[in-house]
């Protein structure tokens, strides 16, 4: 039996409320953002790209948010249409608001930074009453980023379909997907992601932004990674991803077993975009059913093949790509069972 089972009579698989916004990355690699020439643009925002990951693996996808009424509005509502990702859900900005933009900086394969224009932006402004409990009711998985807590009406508007994901059985995941700007003190932090941390299935994070959930210093290595899981998967939650960088990750399950995940050997091109790719087929196989190893290893190997690309979005893989990349590199073992208090 899954760890984690849905209600298959529910019509659509996933649907996420959050950023979606604009990536520019340099087409001139290994250099400073000041001397980069020229970019690319495409869609961006962690829930942005995991709604593109996930309905690239053929599942069906809707997304609840707000975009500018504007081009870049257009860009994005297009590209989602394209794609078949329900747009119903989403609003248009009514006060000028404008889209996120996020630039890019490459300058090695390991050492990349991203430059963020968050002023006054549209994806904050999705509220309330654009939230539809219907929708919600309709959908097997609600996937929440923490970035769409940082300011209302958003916030709200993430509570909400909470808390109607709860009332009708959607399972809930919360990306934690911490970026500071909009954020007015570690307490308002701590505030509205412990309240969805409380009311998740699965949680995914970096130590850091579990450090931030529980109002730790951001650099805190105690409690360990296991106390702080336990303390989760006691309010209800079924995993709980803790992220490491370069060292792996630990998931911690509700039936008592913790997985290392560690990295397939590959030839980076940027240090960014992994853990959207690894969000998206780590949720599709909980909802194909595999075992967490399974669907671990899936999403590991999808963290791979886009920070090898330029892009993210663009980058995304189907099914028959990754387990091709994953035969490829079979002999790597990037799944270790361990014992429950083990550290990194």
């Amino acid at each position: 039996m899954a760890l984690i089972e849905f209600d298959q009579s529910k019509k659509r698989d996933v649907v996420l409320i959050g950023r979606v916004t604009l990536d520019f990355n340099p087409n001139e690699l290994n250099r400073t953002l000041d001397k980069v020439k020229t970019f690319s643009m495409y869609l961006g925002g962690s829930p942005g790209n995991m709604a593109v990951g996930i309905n690239k693996l053929g599942k069906n996808v809707g997304f609840i948010g707000c975009v500018s009424d504007d081009q870049f509005g257009d860009f994005v509502i297009n590209y989602f249409n394209d794609r078949g990702i329900d747009t119903s859900q989403m609003v248009r900005a009514k006060n000028g608001e404008r889209m996120g933009l996020t630039f890019t900086e490459i300058k090695s394969e390991t050492e990349s930074s991203i430059l963020m224009y968050r002023d006054q932006v549209a994806d904050l402004q999705i509220s309330p009453q654009d939230v539809s409990e219907e929708y919600i009711a309709d959908s097997k998985i609600l996937i929440i980023s923490g970035t769409a807590l940082a300011a209302s009406p958003s916030r709200e508007a993430c509570l909400l379909a909470a808390q109607y994901a709860k009332k009708h059985g959607t399972r809930i995941i919360f990306d934690i997907d911490y970026r500071p700007y909009s954020w007015k003190s570690k307490e308002e932090i701590a505030i509205y992601y412990s309240t969805v941390a409380q009311l998740s299935d699965v949680i995914i994070g970096s130590r850091d932004e579990v450090n931030l959930t529980e109002l730790l210093p951001e650099d805190a290595s105690e409690p360990a990674d296991h106390v702080l899981a336990e303390k989760y998967i006691g309010y209800g939650n079924k995993i709980v991803v803790i992220k490491h960088g370069k060292k792996g990750s630990l998931a911690y399950t509700a039936d008592k077993k913790v997985y290392k995940v560690e990295s397939y050997h590959i030839k980076l091109l940027k240090s960014f975009g992994g853990g959207d790719a690894y969000g998206s087929a780590f949720v599709y196989g909980l909802l194909e059913g595999w075992s967490v190893p399974d669907a671990l290893k899936h999403g590991t190997a999808h963290a791979a093949m886009v920070v090898a690309s330029h892009s993210c979005s663009e980058a995304m893989q189907t099914v028959e790509q990754i387990e091709a990349f994953m035969n490829e590199h079979k002999d790597e073992k990037v799944i270790t069972e361990l014992a429950w208090e083990d550290r990194l």
